[in-house]
């Protein structure tokens, strides 16, 4: 990392944060009528790419936080099966009982006493589970199964640039107006 220079540092920093090279691109101090271009630019840098995978395994390692812990996460949301939150009796297990799988898959548990008419007390459980579907689909392109729609851009040598096309590049840069 020692080839990239306080702004580009700071981009590696900052693209840490949300992944967003424009973003990171202006809050690294660059313009932010350029940011678009300079942070796709900054991006094929192979020395900003190192620092960036470093970065990156460095943090890993540091909240043991990986792909493969998120994956495993999003498995247990995905393929839950809601009745492992139940006894067979069809009560709600006490969540000290529930595995750990179960237990991933519960987003929250709500207790609502009523008073019956007899002076008794009914206690109703409502439960609520994280997102299936938003789960597999994560999953899902993690394995690369569905193909998002991508955006496809010419780029054209200057040498071949008509003279209007080079005074637009010079005026505009690789931003459209």
């Amino acid at each position: 990392m020692a080839s990239l220079n306080d702004k580009q540092l700071r981009f590696v920093a900052e693209y840490l944060i949300d992944l967003n090279a424009t973003q990171s691109a202006i809050r690294a101090g660059y313009s932010e009528k350029t940011a678009r271009s300079i942070g796709q630019r900054l991006l094929t840098n192979v020395d900003i790419q190192n620092a960036i995978s470093e970065a990156q395994s460095v943090r890993s390692i540091r909240t043991q936080i990986t792909q493969d812990r998120v994956l495993q996460e999003f498995a247990k949301i995905g393929f839950s099966d809601i009745r492992s939150l139940f006894t067979e009796a069809g009560n709600l297990k006490p969540l000290s009982d529930l595995e750990a799988d179960a237990a991933a898959a519960l987003s929250s548990v709500e207790v609502v006493t009523k008073n019956l008419n007899d002076g008794g007390v009914e206690y109703v459980h409502k439960i609520k589970l994280w997102d299936k579907v938003g789960s597999l689909t994560q999953m899902g392109r993690h394995l690369g199964m569905f193909v998002d729609k991508t955006e496809l851009r010419t780029v054209k040598k200057i040498e071949d640039m008509t003279d209007e096309e080079l005074e637009a590049y010079a005026k505009y840069g690789d931003n459209e107006e």
